[in-house]
């Protein structure tokens, strides 16, 4: 009874951090930036607990696999959105991410529609940019909480983020191409 009571503890998990968007989004939004990193840091050290628990132990679940990268880029996108609003994050950023979501999630959807189903496995370009993102917003809630980081480390991150996240944007584009073009 224990161990099939244990199975779901990476669903809890993750359904904790779906739990957390909303009061690290208020937190943000009445710039309690300290308390918004730290729920933040959690959703992130969740994000990689879960994951370990459902590998190691063979806990997966298709609610976990779906809703656990959901999760993730709600988190990430509703954050970035605050911190564009709160002008902590430039626009131009918030576009690119968000360009090159929409391209990945377009291009699934139209190779499914049109060659049939396909699993989207992560990149490792992909990978990378949602590790300079999540690095992006909390150094970002560091600055803003506790203005431990320089004007020249944020403009180096925001640069490097831009960057990956270009370049797995078209990676990803590549990739769709090619399985269309050996469909």
């Amino acid at each position: 009874m224990k161990q099939t009571l244990l199975r779901y503890l990476p669903n809890i998990i993750t359904g904790m951090r779906l739990l957390a968007i909303l009061p690290v989004a208020f937190c943000l939004w009445v710039e309690e930036y300290a308390c918004a990193f730290v729920l933040f840091a959690f959703a992130g050290v969740s994000d990689g607990v879960d994951g370990y628990l459902a590998r190691r132990f063979n806990w997966k679940s298709h609610w976990g696999a779906v809703m656990d990268p959901l999760a993730d880029k709600l988190l990430l996108v509703t954050t970035a959105a605050i911190l564009v609003f709160k002008s902590l994050l430039p626009l131009w950023l918030f576009i690119i991410m968000m360009g090159r979501d929409l391209m990945i999630v377009s291009g699934a959807a139209f190779y499914r529609w049109r060659f049939g189903p396909y699993e989207v496995t992560p990149s490792l370009f992909g990978k990378a940019s949602t590790f300079f993102q999540i690095l992006l917003v909390l150094s970002l809630l560091i600055h803003a909480a506790f203005g431990l980081m320089s004007e020249f480390q944020l403009d180096a991150i925001v640069t490097m983020t831009a960057a990956i996240t270009l370049i797995s944007g078209a990676h990803y584009f590549y990739i769709w191409i090619r399985k269309a073009m050996y469909a």
